[in-house]
């Protein structure tokens, strides 16, 4: 995608290593170097975006850390623009075996973790200032959801 500048972020500095290596060796002008970005800390390294992409994050980290995200989103995030989540999700306290399995593993390795369900996750989006727009299922049990800030 190479008319979208991306701008890689997380919290641990062996990551931000890892991710770094692999920009350099991209060698792609659209790709800034990585930030250290720790959702809970206030204020975040980034001072625009025009999305936030969010990939396997809410179900690997407390739940406070999706309350940041969200927060953080309604600060930095201008109307319409897009606050995208990708991975596991519970639906009306449903999910696919797998993701169930995934979740007893999660919580046995701490007990923060877990699959979230997305109506948890309504109160936050109306909390913040975003609309949901779209759930799309993806492959191995997981899925895409699309938040637009009103």
């Amino acid at each position: 995608m190479p008319a979208i500048t991306w701008q890689p972020t997380d919290p641990d500095p062996t990551s931000i290593a890892s991710i770094a290596a692999w920009r350099d060796e991209a060698a792609l002008p659209n790709l800034l170097a990585p930030l250290l970005l720790d959702v809970t800390a206030v204020p975040w390294p980034v001072e625009h975006a025009d999305a936030i992409v969010c990939i396997n994050m809410v179900h690997i980290a407390p739940w406070e850390a999706a309350l940041a995200l969200f927060a953080g989103a309604g600060r930095l995030l201008a109307p319409g623009a897009l606050l995208y989540l990708y991975g596991p999700y519970r639906f009306d306290g449903t999910t696919a075996p797998s993701n169930e399995a995934f979740d007893r593993s999660l919580r046995s390795r701490d007990p923060r973790w877990g699959v979230r369900d997305v109506r948890e996750l309504g109160a936050l989006r109306v909390e913040h200032g975003f609309a949901m727009r779209g759930a799309v299922a993806m492959p191995a049990n997981n899925h895409s959801l699309l938040f637009r800030r009103t």
